[in-house]
């Protein structure tokens, strides 16, 4: 449901309420590749670090069993330069973002290329819960409860041609609104890219909110790509473009650092980063780190996308 950007935060359905209605629900089954992504009461295997707050029987957890972070710490510890590379600060730097009204253009190589409004993606695609693990390439990560649909059915929509083979993403460029895109450093705007076949994968969605929540602009309201094999750069927020292309596209960090960040940015702790290693990461709200998962632990459902590719040279 679409939520107006105007309702104030008072009149937001409180977490503590969303949990409560959501541990009364039990959990919303399987979603995509056969993930049970629910509140399943799953433990916390003991060879993992501590939370430093404990999470009670209504937290939601991932299909691994991992309790979600807090909305306070998903919405207040972000990466998003547009605004500042300040992670803790960006919250109040976006607070005054504009996102209605908002549209995505989706174009290139279709039969069928258009123009969506927000309201009409809120409207014609069914907003699934799929609690996501995000592992940023820095070395950090989150669990995620994400409300949003599988990208393959708006691209279904538009109906790729046959030529088709990459997907083209694009973030607004507002410098008035975006002060961080004065920063001549980044060839702005924010462009990343997937394959088709990894775009029409089950797994990847349009995200449109969190913990029962519109998604606000720190988040990358109103409409960000969740890929969760993959380092979380590739995420790309506040959309305005998706374009089909015969060419593999060539990613704002990509432009600007070819050598640390490839086209495909799959976690993988073996491969490390020219700068630092991949092989663990540290768990927002959690003491000590843990080990990093191959594609990040989602390799059955992804793996064979990569059969038969070097992992290292296609990082």
């Amino acid at each position: 449901m679409y939520r107006d950007p105007s309702i104030r935060s008072s009149e937001i359905t409180p977490e503590s309420l969303y949990l409560s209605r959501r541990a009364l629900l039990g959990g919303i089954g399987a979603l995509g590749a056969g993930l049970v992504l629910s509140a399943c009461g799953l433990n916390v295997p003991s060879d993992r670090p501590g939370q430093a707050v404990a999470p009670d029987d209504t937290t939601p957890r991932d299909e691994l069993g991992d309790p979600a972070n807090s909305f306070e710490q998903i919405t207040n510890y972000n990466n998003f330069y547009e605004f500042t590379t300040d992670k803790e600060a960006v919250a109040h730097r976006a607070a005054g973002f504009v996102t209605h009204p908002w549209t995505v253009e989706v174009t290139g190589m279709v039969h069928k290329p258009r123009i969506f409004a927000i309201e009409d993606i809120l409207s014609m695609f069914d907003q699934e819960e799929r609690i996501y693990r995000l592992r940023c390439v820095e070395g950090w990560s989150m669990v995620i409860p994400w409300q949003g649909f599988p990208l393959h059915k708006l691209l279904t929509i538009v109906e790729p041609t046959a030529q088709a083979q990459f997907v083209r993403f694009e973030t607004l460029y507002d410098p008035d609104q975006m002060p961080g895109q004065r920063d001549r450093y980044f060839p702005w705007p924010y462009v990343e890219g997937l394959r088709l076949d990894e775009a029409m994968h089950d797994l990847t969605i349009l995200s449109t909110g969190l913990y029962g929540r519109t998604l606000l602009p720190q988040n990358g309201a109103p409409l960000r790509l969740v890929v969760p094999w993959k380092y979380g750069f590739k995420s790309i927020k506040s959309i305005v473009k998706i374009e089909l292309t015969d060419t593999m596209p060539v990613s704002l960090w990509m432009a600007v650092a070819p050598h640390e960040y490839g086209f495909y940015a799959n976690v993988n702790p073996d491969v490390p980063h020219p700068r630092w290693s991949q092989a663990t990461e540290r768990r927002i709200g959690e003491l000590g780190r843990r080990k990093t998962l191959l594609f990040n632990g989602y390799a059955e459902q992804v793996a064979a996308l990569y059969a038969g590719m070097d992992l290292a040279r296609n990082y």
